[in-house]
């Protein structure tokens, strides 16, 4: 019935201020709060007394509205009240539930809407024309309701928006609700309007439909100013949607209601022309904007839902979380949008009204105020080796400054490290071509292409001398270390070459590649190997805006390799304590997985924009590498 931030809901209470004296206070949901997860600290307690005052003034402007909210509360720590708080205010119930059910949205939106709802709730229900929300809303409310309530009303029904009800009491409120939106789920299945069947289309998930998605987003990013994440759907739904012959004409009609413009522009995108979608969302500015009270700051003109053939519903976000929530919402839309349709038809609102909220005065607030997000929001990094020890770290750091994360290991306890929408851990052996294509794919369908590549993964063997080495010994080394290495950055080169902000690469190596120990032959090899490469790529790829760095640690023993008992021994075998075995380095410093991590992060960031080709020690200061 709701969906990320909308919906709402009030009760009315008595209650002594700090000189006892008796106080009506309207308790509403704080603005942007979401109903499946609020708790009392989400409802902002506003004096019903000056509310109802505020309603009876004949104009109000929205920033003085909210100051007027802000400034009327009991808590100072409440959040900001809903702009709905004066509508509330005026309703002479105790509670008030507020949805944008599907089932109503679908019926005010089809062809004779408003006929339809006064059929199906007679006179239970006060009909209010759409009015954009805040005050103007609210007054018209007052009016209307006070002309058509009557013994029978239990709530109002908002055109183009949604469904209020009322009561004496949270569960009769609540029970309204649930029974009148069942009313109108019974009309649409009455009228064939509520189940629809779906089309059966496959989906191909291939390196080369990954490669085009990549391709969208670097466009976008462009037209944006930023970078983006762009989560494919392409579930039977979304496909069969993309799909259909008359989807330029029931997709280019506008949002289910108007505040999901906030988070979808009002129309999607058809295809894969960036340039076209921006052009006309310019015009559509430029032709709007005049009309407006005040002068407007256009917004970035990119695309927030893309419908294509192929690739089925991209939903695009400045984060995996805010493309989750264009995801949903276009989903929900979706439904309403052919529900509409087998109604008759689906009319949304004129652009006009659209354009009135994705500008409005208290939006265009929150764009000019808006904090720095974090550095890497918006981007998307690789992890090998992620389970645990370094690679985990690195998984930490870059998830602490916004980027979506794809870790990859061996051990299936990657798939549960982290849980969020910007996660995404995948078991895979990366000696197999075949599987790691498989989780690239699965890596570009969730986030939609790759920014930065953290080389981590690799095998340390037991101590063994070269006359003592054994070739299959040798080769597995080289085939985890270098090889599969090598294979990484192969496939992920065209991806890295469309990252808006230039790709970058960091290469775990180790102290044993300036300064190999007897023993470690294959595993010094296959590290100076692979290091060398990355020297190499560096020299390729600078003209492709991909820079390469090489960070090598040394005895960093926070990770899988390092047990207490190998720890133990190996100190005992130095003649010395754990503790000094453990800061055994010019610095007398402990080198941890974080620290490593800390500074792979760094690498990826514009501290190092103008280095390529770099290797630096994280060991506390080697002798022999000094």
């Amino acid at each position: 019935m709701v969906l990320h931030g909308g919906g709402n809901t009030s009760l009315k209470s008595i209650e002594k201020n700090i000189f006892g004296e008796e106080e009506e206070i309207l308790y509403v949901k704080g603005s942007g709060w979401d109903l499946e997860s609020i708790s009392v600290s989400g409802f902002a307690p506003v004096k019903l007394e000056h509310l109802k005052k505020l309603a009876k003034l004949p104009a109000l402007a929205d920033p003085e509205m909210v100051n007027q909210l802000v400034t009327h509360q009991t808590r100072f720590s409440a959040p900001v009240p809903s702009v709905e708080a004066i509508l509330h205010a005026i309703l002479p119930y105790p509670y008030v539930d507020h949805t944008h059910a599907d089932a109503i949205v679908s019926i005010t939106n089809a062809v004779n809407g408003e006929v339809r709802i006064r059929e199906i709730y007679g006179d239970t229900m006060v009909v209010i024309p759409y009015v954009m929300p805040g005050f103007d809303l609210a007054r018209l409310c007052a009016e209307r309701f006070a002309v058509e309530a009557g013994p029978n009303t239990i709530g109002m029904v908002l055109l183009n928006h949604g469904i209020f009800t009322f009561g004496q009491n949270a569960k009769e409120s609540y029970g309204r609700m649930i029974e009148q939106v069942q009313r109108a789920e019974d009309y649409l299945k009455r009228n064939n309007a509520w189940d629809f069947t779906v089309a059966p289309v496959t989906a191909s998930h291939s390196i080369g439909l990954a490669h085009e998605q990549a391709k969208l987003r670097a466009d976008v990013a462009k037209a944006a100013g930023f970078p983006v994440i762009i989560a494919r759907h392409a579930d039977e739904k979304s496909l069969s949607f993309a799909r259909r012959t008359d989807v330029s004409v029931i997709a280019q009609q506008g949002p289910a209601t108007p505040d999901h413009v906030i988070r979808t522009k009002r129309l999607p995108m058809l295809g894969r022309d960036v340039s076209g979608y921006v052009e006309s969302y310019r015009a559509y500015f430029q032709s709007l904007e005049p009309q407006a009270k005040e002068r407007k700051t256009m917004l970035d003109a990119a695309p927030r839902v893309v419908l294509d053939s192929e690739l089925g519903l991209c939903a695009v976000g400045k984060s995996a979380q805010d493309a989750g929530i264009v995801a949903d919402i276009y989903e929900h839309t979706m439904d309403i949008i052919l529900r509409a349709t087998a109604l008759g038809g689906y009319r949304a609102l004129p652009a006009k009204d659209i354009f009135d909220v994705e500008y409005w005065d208290l939006e265009q607030a929150k764009l000019r105020k808006g904090g720095n997000p974090p550095v890497f929001t918006g981007e998307v990094a690789l992890v090998t080796g992620a389970a645990s020890g370094i690679g985990r770290a690195c998984v930490e750091s870059l998830l602490a400054r916004g980027a979506a994360v794809v870790a990859l290991d061996l051990d299936a306890k990657v798939t549960t490290l982290k849980s969020g929408a910007n996660f995404l851990g995948l078991q895979c052996d990366l000696t197999s071509e075949e599987q790691f294509r498989q989780a690239l794919v699965r890596a570009v369908e969730k986030f939609g292409g790759l920014d930065m590549l953290v080389l981590n993964a690799g095998i340390f063997p037991g101590g063994c001398r070269i006359d003592s080495l054994k070739t299959e010994e040798w080769q597995k080394v080289m085939r985890i270390n270098l090889d599969a290495n090598f294979m990484l950055m192969r496939e992920c080169h065209p991806f890295l070459k469309l990252a808006p902000r230039g790709g970058r690469v960091v290469v775990i190596g180790s102290k044993n590649v300036p300064a190999p120990g007897p023993g470690a032959a294959a595993y010094s090899a296959s590290k100076a190997a692979l290091n060398q490469l990355a020297r190499v790529a560096a020299l390729e790829w600078g003209g492709d805006n991909i820079r390469i760095n090489s960070l090598h640690p040394n005895a960093v023993f926070d990770t899988g390799l390092w047990t207490p008992e190998v720890l133990a021994a190996r100190a005992k075998h130095y003649g010395m304590s754990v503790a000094e075995y453990k800061t055994n380095n010019v610095l007398k410093t402990e080198v941890s997985s974080r620290d490593v991590a800390e500074l792979t992060a760094e690498m990826c960031g514009p501290l190092f924009a103008k280095t390529t080709g770099a290797w630096l020690p994280v060991d506390g200061g080697n002798d022999r590498v000094i």
